[in-house]
């Protein structure tokens, strides 16, 4: 909700001109912005900042939280997943691991940590407190170092 009513309205203006140059689903969200109300962009900020209390307590324990960058490996530039793990996503569905922190402003990076069976990669997200950009930037130099992955890429 947040990011469709901040980009989709910042996108919507250039639409006009550009539409037919820009990612269609890009488009088709910024199209969206028009259903949302003043209550549903409240809604949001209201629900973001009980986020924001819950890793708020979250990082007041630990360092760093360690997730999966992506439900799944990477795609085909250009051919989003429509389901995964036998359910429908939409647009947005594919990010569930990444989406939370831009919200609440948590510092992360993500990092190679294998390939899956098709050879694509799978990413490691290490995702921080507020504030401590130095402290993932550690984490993420430290995993690479460990898990050297420069030399492996998949086939293009």
């Amino acid at each position: 909700m947040l990011w469709v009513g901040g980009l989709g309205t910042y996108l919507r203006d250039y639409l006009p001109q550009w539409e037919n140059r820009m990612d269609p689903g890009l488009v088709e969200m910024a199209k969206n912005v028009e259903r949302l109300s003043a209550a549903d962009y409240a809604g949001a900020l209201v629900k973001r900042a009980g986020f924001w209390d819950v890793t708020r307590k979250f990082f007041a324990r630990y360092d760093l939280l360690l997730t999966p960058t992506m439900p799944i490996a990477a795609f085909e530039l250009g051919k989003p997943p429509t389901n995964i793990g036998g359910q429908a996503v939409s647009w947005s569905g594919w990010t569930p691991f990444t989406f939370p922190f831009n919200l609440t402003g948590q510092p992360a990076a993500t990092v190679p940590c294998g390939f899956a069976a098709d050879g694509m990669p799978v990413g490691l997200q290490i995702v921080g407190r507020r504030h401590a950009d130095a402290l993932v930037l550690r984490a993420a130099a430290a995993f690479e170092a460990a898990r050297p992955w420069a030399d492996k890429r998949p086939a293009v």
